[in-house]
């Protein structure tokens, strides 16, 4: 499975992250989700103007902070689309690259961006 790592990552990380996408003016709309594994897809819950942004836009990017005492923010980035179903709107997110990025707290020594999948 080609996001092994990254599903390790996001297991460190936690299920809260943050989900950014884009308005129809380009401005970025940012919420937070629960996500959580479908085969290799990340799913989170969508409203109204998160599922109309990604109509409009499907690439999206998904923000885990980065721990107490860790140095590094999880950054993914991928494309979304609606999954259909009852209840809440949802997404699935094909992740397309990932990466570990240093945060203003972490060692200034230490690499400031560690590829975890690699651009598919």
């Amino acid at each position: 499975m080609a996001v092994a790592a990254l599903v390790d990552q996001t297991e460190t990380y936690g299920s809260t992250a943050y989900l950014v996408t884009v308005g129809p003016d380009d401005s970025p709309h940012v919420v937070a989700v629960t996500a959580h594994w479908d085969g290799e897809a990340l799913v989170v819950p969508a409203g109204r103007t998160t599922s109309a942004n990604v109509e409009r836009r499907a690439d999206v990017t998904l923000v885990w902070p980065a721990p107490p005492g860790r140095g590094y923010s999880l950054l993914v980035d991928g494309i979304a689309s609606r999954r259909p179903g009852p209840g809440d709107p949802t997404l699935a997110i094909e992740p397309g690259k990932a990466v570990l990025h240093r945060t203003p707290e972490g060692d200034p020594t230490a690499p400031s961006c560690i590829t975890v999948l690699p651009r598919c």
